[in-house]
């Protein structure tokens, strides 16, 4: 049984860090949530060229894709899009929904979004739930700002946009690359009240301050 009866968009860019789309992904249908899947043009490109893996085209050879990518066979829905397909459901504010993350986020999408422009149907997706009032996350990649950038999330974050960049943190002690990816994906879904990523959180300094304690007497 689905975690909600309503899906979730999940929009990837082609910006770099394809793999906080993975994760995210692989956490969300194991926790048994419906996803609705749309990957930009550029995704395609991004994936040839960081992973030199060729990603299908056609929704459901694209569907095994993903769910190959996240190590997820049968757990959870998913439905993936054609970017260019702008009359699927998710184009539509009829289409009711738990929200839509973009993850990674490219500063182009970005950009367009904060004009109210929508070229294909992530961009159209991403549009309808502002004008909607429904949760938008974008989890933006990219490093330094420009200007232009920091004035297009601003302009985002004042229409309500969940502005989370891909900064992780360190006081879970991280061990490996995935450590850190999952830190930025727990708290970008944080955002949508959706707690599926087993991460450490922050207890407070004093907790902090015992549990170094027992390790130290550990050895």
């Amino acid at each position: 049984m689905s975690n909600n009866n309503k899906p979730l968009i999940l929009g990837i860019t082609g910006a770099s860090g394809l793999i906080y789309a993975v994760r995210a992904l692989k956490y969300l249908l194991t926790a048994d949530y419906e996803i609705e899947l749309v990957a930009s043009k550029s995704t395609y490109m991004v994936w040839q060229s960081e992973q030199n893996i060729r990603m299908p085209v056609e929704p459901v050879q694209q569907e095994q894709f993903w769910r190959q990518q996240a190590g997820v066979e049968t757990r959870g829905k998913l439905r993936c899009h054609p970017w260019g397909d702008v009359g699927a459901n998710i184009a539509s504010g009829s289409f009711r929904t738990l929200g839509m993350i973009v993850i990674p986020c490219s500063m182009s999408t970005v950009a367009k979004l904060a004009a109210g422009l929508s070229s294909d149907l992530l961009e159209r997706a991403a549009d309808v739930q502002l004008k909607e009032g429904r949760k938008l996350v974008l989890v933006p990649r990219e490093t330094p700002f420009s200007l232009i950038h920091l004035r297009n999330l601003t302009t985002l974050a004042e229409t309500g946009v969940r502005i989370v960049p891909a900064i992780p943190a360190w006081y879970h002690n991280p061990q490996t690359i995935e450590d850190l990816v999952d830190f930025v994906v727990a708290r970008a879904l944080d955002q949508l009240d959706i707690d599926c990523i087993p991460i450490q959180r922050w207890q407070g300094s004093e907790q902090r301050q015992e549990a170094k304690g027992r390790r130290q007497k550990e050895y």
